[in-house]
């Protein structure tokens, strides 16, 4: 907790310098979706993702290749190389020019200047063109993994828009119902001043003793400390909201502290989920990747053409030794030591485990939300209670007070019904800030956030 109050702290001067002035919490909303950092990563990695798939995508459309070589050699084969590239090759290059047709032993004469050939340069510029016709599905399978691992980012993205909206609401509303405790402490204060001031003339005629007075001052003491207290964390809040906008933030426009319900069936929060979302996403991409798997059966076919031009200096006489290749390679791996069976194999498997998680995420978001539901009418009740409680407790006091003005009851007893109706607006507070709080959850659980 530390930590986190130091880091809002030292980022209070990091933050850009546009200073919004009260934003309502709609407002904060498109300001954090525009300006919050971990949102603005989030985007980079959905960008990210979809360039990944192009790069697949790509693939289909085969690769053109430049190679320039670029070389000197006296060995005898390279030198014949590459005089057959440079399309340069005569007799002279087999030792013809020592042929004596009046020797008969000539051919067991070695050809010298095939064998001991001199240095020769080599420049060959070649222009190679290769695309894939059939990878038995495999490059349509991994095309198909990209888009969904694109569309998964884009579900991570939704999931931490959602968390940080959830952040916001429950700052706002937490600023709202600090707002309403100062109100109801400040009123008590209030109270308390008058208690004081009359204490304060009981004394000087003889009706109250001095030590109730020091008991009235304690009290106030205590109630202004309440308020300092929560002075300090409404400046926290700020801190934090600033934090989450990226941007200044002196004030805000607090909404109303009682939150309304949303008016949300479970069928709609199932099926906006962003959980159920992901795992049915992962469950397509592990489809995708058993039929990646499968695709090691068929045979892969591969086309290519290349045109080059060779000589002993750069794109010498390039148009007389010019060169084309045109051709096409099928590759059919017959036996692998069943290994690929065991790959298929394993990737049904992940597939049916898979399966398995999107029920799960299924049945565990069910769960769940039927537990908030139980837990907002729990605390709707508790509000309810709470808000008779301390109307009883105001009246009480009341009472009390105007009891101890005709010495019917002393100094102690009017501060112990005062701390009744101090301790029922915090347990208010507490109360209706549990009840925001899984209404936030139960959003969340929609993903309201993208709404």
């Amino acid at each position: 907790m530390i930590q986190l109050v130091f880091m809002l702290l030292l980022s209070v001067g990091l933050y850009a310098s546009v200073d919004t002035t009260a934003p309502s919490l709609d407002e904060a909303i498109e300001i954090l979706k525009n300006r919050n950092l971990e949102i603005k990563a989030a985007t980079l990695d959905v960008k990210s993702a979809k360039e990944d798939g192009k790069k697949v995508n790509g693939k289909n459309w085969g690769k053109l290749d430049f190679i320039q070589d670029v070389a000197r050699s006296n060995d005898a084969g390279n030198v014949f190389g590459f005089t057959l590239s440079s399309r340069e090759a005569s007799f002279g290059n087999f030792g013809f020019s020592e042929f004596d047709a009046t020797n008969p032993n000539i051919l067991a004469v070695q050809p010298k200047d095939l064998n001991y050939p001199d240095d020769r340069n080599f420049f060959q510029s070649k222009l190679k063109y290769e695309v894939p016709l059939f990878t038995g599905f495999a490059l349509s399978s991994y095309s198909d993994i990209m888009q969904e691992m694109s569309k998964l980012k884009s579900l991570d993205k939704k999931a931490l828009i959602s968390e940080k909206i959830y952040e916001l609401k429950k700052s706002y509303y937490n600023m709202a119902l600090l707002n309403d405790a100062i109100t109801n402490l400040t009123k008590i204060l209030n109270n308390i001043s008058v208690l004081e001031d009359t204490t304060q003339s009981m004394i000087e005629v003889g009706y109250a003793k001095h030590i109730d007075l020091l008991e009235v001052k304690a009290k106030k003491g205590n109630v202004e400390r309440l308020v300092a207290q929560m002075q300090s964390n409404k400046q926290l809040l700020y801190h934090y909201i600033s934090f989450l906008l990226n941007s200044k933030v002196k004030k805000i426009t607090p909404p109303a502290s009682d939150m309304t319900m949303p008016q949300l069936s479970d069928a709609e929060i199932l099926a906006n989920n962003v959980d159920i979302q992901k795992a049915a996403t992962g469950l397509e991409i592990r489809d995708n990747m058993l039929q990646a798997q499968e695709a090691k059966y068929y045979p892969t076919l591969g086309a290519f053409a290349e045109v080059s031009t060779a000589d002993d200096t750069f794109l010498g006489s390039a148009n007389n030794h010019k060169a084309y290749t045109v051709g096409a390679r099928l590759t059919w791996n017959i036996f692998n030591g069943l290994s690929d069976a065991a790959d298929i194999e394993k990737a049904k498997l992940e597939e049916l485990k898979m399966s398995s998680q999107v029920e799960l995420a299924k049945h565990g978001i069910a769960l769940k939300l039927a537990k908030i539901r139980t837990e907002i009418k729990s605390a709707d009740d508790e509000i309810a209670s709470l808000q008779k409680e301390l109307a009883f407790a105001d009246a009480i006091y009341k009472n009390y007070e105007g009891r101890y003005r005709e010495k019917l009851s002393s100094m102690s007893d009017v501060i112990i019904k005062q701390s009744a109706q101090i301790e029922k607006v915090l347990q208010l507070q507490m109360a209706k800030n549990k009840r925001n709080e899984k209404i936030f959850a139960l959003e969340k659980l929609a993903n309201r956030g993208e709404k």
